[in-house]
C-alpha cells in the first residue's frame, strides 16, 4: 500500500507540473516554480524529468511553444509578432530564431509555404494535384491503454504526457512503444473546446489500471494508411486530401469506427519538419 500511494503521489506531481505548463506556454516559466510546483528540490527533480521524459524541462518548454507558434501560423492571420507574444517569447528576433531552428523557415515564410500552404493554393485549384502515399493495410485488434482529452487536438500531448508518467510509474514503459492518437469527433463542425479524442499506448497484454486511465482496445480490420511527413500543426492538408481526394476516387466506403494517428518518430528526437504520422482511416469492404 505504502509503494501504491508514493506512486500515485509521484504521478500527481508530474502531472500538475505538465498542467501547469500546457496552462502558461504563454507566460515566463522558471524552472525554479516548476519545481516548487512539483514540491521537489531543483536539483532531483530536472534530473527525474530529464529520466522519465527523455529532455529537460526547457526543451519541453521551447517545443511546446513553437509548436503552438506553428499552429497559429498555419490556421490564423495573426502577425508574427503578436503570435512570438502569445507563444511566449517576448521578442521577435528570438521567436524568429528559434522558429526557423526547428521548422527550417522564419515565421513569415513558414506561413507562405508551409505544408498547409500547398492545401490553400490547392484548394484554390484541384486537389488532385496533391498525392500522399497511401496503402491499405488489414490490421489486427490493438489493446491499448489510453487517457481522455477534450479541447483542442493540437494539445493533445497533455494527455500523453500523463498517460506516460502513470507507464512510468508502474514501470510499464517498453521500448519502441507504439503511441497513438485516436480522434472521435471532425473539428471543421465540432467546436474546439467540445473535441474529444484519446492519447493511447499500444499493449501485449491487458493489466488492471485505474480512473482516468482506461483499458481498452481499437477494433480491427481494414484501414487505408496515409502517411504524413512535416509538423504536427500543418497535418490538416493531408486529411483534406485524403478525404475530399483519394477515398471518393476510391473503392471504399469508411466504417463508423474513429480515425486514428500512429507517431512514428518522436518529436524530442526529431526535428518538426522529420514527423512521421501514419493516418489510419477505417474502411468498409469495398462496392
Amino acid at each position: 500500500m505504502r509503494k501504491a500511494s508514493h506512486l500515485k503521489d509521484y504521478e500527481q506531481r508530474l502531472n500538475r507540473v505538465i498542467t501547469y505548463i500546457y496552462d502558461h506556454l504563454n507566460e515566463p516559466l522558471d524552472l525554479l516554480k516548476l519545481a516548487d510546483i512539483a514540491c521537489m528540490s531543483p536539483y532531483h527533480w530536472h534530473r527525474l524529468y530529464h529520466a522519465l521524459y527523455g529532455e529537460t524541462i526547457a526543451d519541453t518548454v521551447k517545443r511546446l511553444r513553437l509548436q503552438k507558434a506553428a499552429t497559429y501560423l498555419s490556421h490564423t492571420e495573426l502577425s508574427p509578432a503578436i503570435i512570438a507574444k502569445k507563444s511566449g517569447y517576448p521578442n521577435l528576433q528570438s521567436f524568429t530564431r528559434l522558429f526557423k531552428q526547428e521548422y527550417g523557415l522564419p515565421p513569415a515564410q513558414y506561413r507562405k509555404k508551409g505544408n498547409h500552404h500547398q492545401f490553400q493554393l490547392l484548394s484554390k485549384q484541384s486537389l488532385s494535384e496533391q498525392n500522399y502515399p497511401v496503402i491499405i493495410r488489414h490490421v489486427s485488434d490493438l489493446k491499448i491503454v489510453a487517457l481522455n482529452h477534450q479541447g483542442s487536438y493540437i494539445d493533445i500531448g497533455k494527455a500523453f504526457y500523463k498517460l506516460f508518467t502513470w507507464l512510468g510509474a508502474h514501470d510499464l514503459v517498453t521500448t519502441n512503444q507504439r503511441m497513438l492518437g485516436i480522434y472521435f469527433d471532425d473539428p471543421s463542425i465540432t467546436a474546439e473546446k467540445d473535441l474529444k479524442s484519446q492519447a493511447a499506448m499500444v499493449i501485449e497484454n491487458h493489466f488492471n489500471v485505474n480512473p482516468p486511465i482506461i483499458s481498452s482496445y481499437i477494433h480491427g480490420g481494414l484501414y487505408a494508411v496515409l502517411r504524413y511527413i512535416g509538423p504536427y500543426a500543418s497535418m490538416r492538408a493531408a486529411y483534406q486530401w485524403l478525404y475530399g481526394q483519394w477515398l471518393p476516387q476510391s473503392a471504399f466506403e469508411t466504417t463508423d469506427q474513429p480515425i486514428f494517428e500512429e507517431y512514428i518518430n518522436n518529436p524530442r528526437d526529431v526535428s518538426a519538419t522529420e514527423l512521421i504520422t501514419d493516418i489510419y482511416l477505417p474502411l468498409a469492404s469495398s462496392k
